[in-house]
């Protein structure tokens, strides 16, 4: 029912006259004591909220809950009962009561189910749904906006609406905190809280129990230290405010948007925004993330980076605490300084930058001193470790002290911040000395071989061009195959770019034109004279990679043209350089949009299974159709293309291995790969065939419907890796509890069921077992009846424990490794 008096966002109303009259839209107040019975709804003036009964999920229990008014996908942003669930509601009713209580009774028993703790008595006590969706109680002759007796915003469940305020009234001692929903199916508090915590320097927090498990690192004037992608945005505006009243963050939208910050089961905070066009709702940002962001995960002075393996590592002149249990991936016990402090013989800061800053739990902070008082106050005080400015919104003024260990550290690939970190004088000592022994020795260097590298470069170009002029040829015709003398017999035909050229196209191998970096070297983006867009992939000296990886890549790919692999136009072989040119994909690798939350949600499922379908033929083509079979043997999501209708282009053929004939794979003693990838007889035995192929594949599918990793996954209720919960989901028929969270599958069913099926089917730990690539294509294109999938490989859960260290010891980027191993 809808009601409209003289309060413009008065829903529903109530009075506690003795006598129950009509209802009517001429008159200030609802004369009845009932507001809502199951079957009716309550909407907020504007239409944006409404109130009623639900059942979540596939409980039959009913609940009094908000949601908003016109969104399919309804999603509840509140609810009143979620520890008392009402299993049958007739004769309940949602209605105030003396001396101003709102409460759900019911009627036949006079029992009250459940009750707001309005704190006073008023004459004429009214119930409002506002627009904001706050739920309140008020006297309906005050017309103080602010003078509730209660209001919902006050007692949130899992979500925090616009304009709510998450943290502390240190008048009244409230704190206002979300706490998730046990599960999908029941909306009573699980063992998780998400807080606003004012101790020391404010910032977010969220618990599972009385432990810590994530914090947002401090407010920097722009967005928390350690959550990067919460930045400034058209759409929203967000901040905290301190006082000696009150301490919180809020947020408030600026448009037309629907959008919400929620805490799900899963215990991962999430901001949600409505797309009106595709029905559904986006994630804009998430936290935590990943490992990194697991709270003390490296300890004291410890620094976590999610792209190393192991992802935990010491700062700059810090040593680990215990050094085998560093070795074994425990670095509970941190690290500590190689130089101890000496307070009173003087001790020094140095800079330590792009880096979340540490927990402020024991913190200081002064918003008007400046860096140079703030370093002064952090030196007088022996117990002072580190210093840092404040608020970065003004270009870094005020000062934040930390008063005990270091804990909670990451490095940042952006916006990551300064610290000065308190070290012995000792340090800079050995730093300058330092300096001066690279000065020296970089000037004896300089002076010596200047002369003579120049000398050498000007007779090898001008050898090259002699050999041009004489023999018609072009340099490195013979170079792909001279140690085989088959120079011709390949009959290659690569296109020869000059290193000029190529220098000239990337702007001199510019920083800003670096698309990316794997094992072989850093990858370039260049624009060549007659306005082709190309990709420079130029091979490090210093690279683990090098002429046997170069020659595998050119004869692998040079005469393959499929549109699922990615195209090479050509090399470059001039002196120490060696790089291979391929046609620019503009949407980068998958594993840059499939993992990031920002971006994920532009994937929707028919782009997935379009992928999916993409990466299934080029692999068969490679498999059977080929002029020569090969296995890849480093198939994953960063060596995944996406060009610019994102279609999927196979590419790094470095580590690829070419057969004949029927030869369908090999044994080796140099495993080479990407773990999480590689299949059982491969990591294990040093078996390889097309087969291990197939496992990489079936792996990547789970990874594409999931948008999660495998290595690095975790779950609550087990310990197992993506290929682990995938199986043990299947195994009980929920299948669809795999897929990514941010994507819509519901007419896309059979798909997205089939896609996973053939994945576990791709994964088991039988390589009899798999089918080939072609029974894959054909399994993913038709609707069939599929074989029962068998348990795949590395299906061994893990403790704890060695969970952690299994889940962090890995590399985020996923760049390939080599690993001698006898088999």
């Amino acid at each position: 029912m809808k009601i409209s008096n003289k309060y413009s966002l008065l829903i529903f109303v109530l009075t506690f006259l003795m006598s129950i009259q009509k209802i009517s839209n001429q008159t200030d107040t609802m004369t009845t004591t009932q507001i809502l019975r199951d079957g009716e709804t309550i909407i907020s003036s504007g239409g944006i909220f409404e109130l009623g009964f639900f059942s979540p999920g596939n409980s039959k229990n009913r609940y009094v809950g908000m949601w908003y008014k016109n969104i399919t996908d309804k999603k509840v942003v509140w609810v009143a009962n979620r520890e008392i669930p009402v299993s049958n509601t007739s004769g309940v009713v949602l209605k105030v009561i003396e001396p101003g209580l709102l409460v759900l009774l019911n009627e036949s028993n006079g029992r009250i189910i459940w009750s707001s703790n309005t704190s006073r008595p008023v004459k004429i006590p009214v119930a409002v749904l506002l627009d904001s969706g706050n739920l309140v109680v008020k006297d309906a002759n005050d017309d103080d906006q602010g003078n509730y007796l209660w209001q919902s915003f006050n007692k949130p469940t899992d979500t925090l609406l616009p304009r709510m305020k998450l943290g502390w009234n240190f008048i009244t001692g409230l704190e206002v905190y979300l706490s998730p929903w046990n599960n999908s199916d029941d909306p009573s508090s699980g063992d998780s809280t998400f807080h606003f915590d004012p101790s020391g320097y404010p910032q977010l927090v969220m618990r599972r129990g009385s432990v810590v498990v994530f914090k947002t690192g401090p407010w920097n004037g722009l967005s928390y230290s350690g959550t990067p992608n919460l930045r400034k945005n058209p759409n929203f505006k967000f901040g905290i405010v301190i006082n000696k009243n009150e301490a919180y963050y809020a947020y408030e939208l600026l448009g037309s948007i629907i959008s919400m910050y929620t805490v799900n089961p899963s215990r991962v905070a999430q901001r949600l925004i409505w797309v009106s066009r595709t029905r559904g709702w986006v994630i804009q940002h998430t936290a935590p993330i990943d490992n990194c962001d697991t709270y003390k995960v490296c300890g004291a002075y410890g620094s976590c980076n999610i792209v190393n393996s192991p992802i935990c590592g010491c700062l700059d002149r810090f040593l680990p605490k215990d050094p085998k249990g560093w070795d074994r991936a425990d670095w509970s016990a941190g690290c500590v300084r190689r130089t101890s402090l000496n307070c009173q013989n003087g001790d020094i800061f140095l800079k330590y930058s792009g880096i979340k800053l540490p927990d402020t739990q024991y913190s200081w902070f002064n918003e008007s001193m400046k860096l140079d008082e703030c370093k002064v106050a952090c030196l007088k005080n022996c117990s002072c470790m580190a210093y840092s400015p404040l608020d970065m919104s003004t270009g870094g003024s005020g000062c934040l002290l930390w008063f005990k260990d270091l804990v909670n550290i990451r490095e940042l690939s952006k916006a990551g911040q300064d610290i000065y970190i308190r070290m012995a004088s000792s340090e800079l000592e050995l730093q300058g000395k330092n300096k001066k022994v690279l000065e020296v020795s970089l000037s004896l260097s300089i002076g010596i071989f200047l002369l003579g590298l120049i000398l050498m470069l000007y007779l090898r170009r001008r050898k090259k061009r002699n050999h041009r002029f004489r023999t018609g040829s072009r340099p490195g015709d013979n170079y792909i195959d001279r140690d085989n003398k088959k120079s011709r017999d390949e009959d290659i035909e690569l296109p020869l770019f000059d290193l000029y050229t190529l220098t000239k196209a990337t702007n001199h191998f510019s920083i800003n034109n670096k698309l990316g970096e794997g094992g072989y070297g850093p990858v370039y983006k260049g624009l060549l004279k007659e306005g082709q867009d190309i990709a420079v992939k130029r091979l490090s000296r210093d690279s683990l990679q090098g002429r046997d990886e170069f020659k595998s890549e050119v004869i692998c790919i040079a005469k393959h043209q499929h549109r699922n692999l990615v195209k090479l136009l050509g090399c470059c072989i001039e002196g120490e350089e060696k790089m291979l040119i391929y046609e620019y994909m503009p949407n980068g690798s998958l594993d840059l949009i499939l993992y990031d939350p920002m971006q994920s949600a532009v994937l929707d499922w028919p782009k997935r299974f379009h992928i999916i379908n993409g990466i299934a033929r080029g692999l068969m083509y490679l498999h059977q159709d080929s002029r020569l079979r090969i296995i890849h043997r480093d198939l994953k999501a960063s060596n995944i293309l996406l060009d610019s209708n994102m279609i999927p282009k196979i590419s790094d053929f470095g580590l690829a291995r070419c057969f004949g004939g029927n030869e369908t794979g090999a044994n080796t003693s140099h495993v080479v790969g990407t773990y999480g990838y590689m299949s059982p007889e491969y990591a294990i035995d040093g078996h390889f065939s097309v087969k291990s192929d197939v496992y990489s594949f079936g792996v990547l599918v789970l990874e594409i419907v999931s948008g999660k990793r495998n290595r690095g996954f975790s779950h609550r209720d087990h310990h197992h890796n993506l290929l682990g919960h995938a199986w043990i989901l299947y195994k009980e028929g929920r299948s669809l509890e795999l897929v990514d969270a941010c994507i819509d599958v519901s007419g896309y069913l059979s798909e997205v069921l089939r896609s996973i099926h053939v994945g576990l089917l791709c994964v088991q730990q039988s390589l009899q077992d798999r089918p080939g690539m072609s029974a894959a294509v054909l399994m993913l294109g038709i609707e069939s009846l599929l074989p029962q999938a068998r348990q795949p490989g590395f299906f061994t859960e893990r403790d704890a424990e060695s969970s952690s260290s299994t889940n962090t010891a890995k590399s985020e980027n996923q760049m390939t490794i080599s690993m001698l191993e006898a088999r």
